[in-house]
């Protein structure tokens, strides 16, 4: 901050910028106009182009291991928070969160700007504090530097604050309030995908014999398939 008074940053950081944009605890729009105002005085409105967005595409034995998965609840994703395929479990399970409605299903946009996120996660701040340390991680520098840009006018300080704790949060069961059952607790493994791929598979397991029963509830009721997001 001290170096933007002094007029010696010309090219601010995301993370500068967002921290001003709390400091000053401006909206939506005027966030928006500071990124702007910033990107002209670093000079990156002349030719700084979008890096490329981390591929969507899911190798075919991926797809494979999940149906082998099948009934468990299942995704991959990647560190931006990009749900690219799923399970018919895990849409059993996601079932009437929002979070599958949309084309391209993201779990961190999901949870910092639904307003459903804060119910059906029972700790909500926990996971808040995982997808926000997962970008931290992201497939790269640039990409998420991006994302989080795009992101921050949208999802407020709950996001913003977040992003410069570079601890990882405690692992800890996920627990989600089901819109037709009752608490719902998972042990989650998360197994890291060959480098090229830039993509977690993440399973969620039974925590205890009440969530067992509650699932084994919800697969009598009418699925759908296993699908990639493309």
């Amino acid at each position: 901050m001290t170096r933007i008074e002094q007029g010696r940053d010309r090219n601010p950081s995301p993370a500068v910028i967002n921290a001003l944009a709390d400091a000053l605890s401006l909206d939506a729009a005027e966030r928006d106009h500071l990124r702007y105002l910033a990107k002209i005085t670093g000079g990156a409105c002349t030719g700084h182009r979008r890096p490329a967005p981390p591929s969507r595409h899911v190798r075919p034995t991926v797809l494979g291991m999940l149906q082998l998965l099948e009934p468990a609840a299942a995704f991959v994703t990647n560190r931006l928070g990009d749900v690219l395929a799923h399970t018919n479990g895990f849409e059993l399970v996601m079932r009437g969160s929002g979070l599958l409605e949309t084309r391209e299903p993201n779990l961190t946009r999901y949870v910092f700007t639904d307003p459903r996120a804060r119910t059906f996660f029972a700790d909500w701040d926990q996971v808040a504090d995982e997808q926000a340390f997962d970008l931290w991680l992201g497939p790269s520098v640039e990409t998420s530097e991006w994302f989080t840009a795009e992101l921050a006018p949208l999802a407020g300080q709950e996001f913003t604050r977040r992003l410069n704790r570079h601890l990882p949060p405690p692992q800890v069961p996920l627990r989600l309030n089901h819109p037709t059952a009752q608490e719902l607790r998972w042990q989650r493994e998360r197994l890291e995908l060959p480098r090229a791929d830039a993509q977690d598979l993440v399973v969620l397991l039974p925590a205890d014999e009440t969530t067992t029963q509650a699932v084994e509830s919800l697969r009598r009721q009418p699925g759908g398939v296993l699908r990639a997001i493309g």
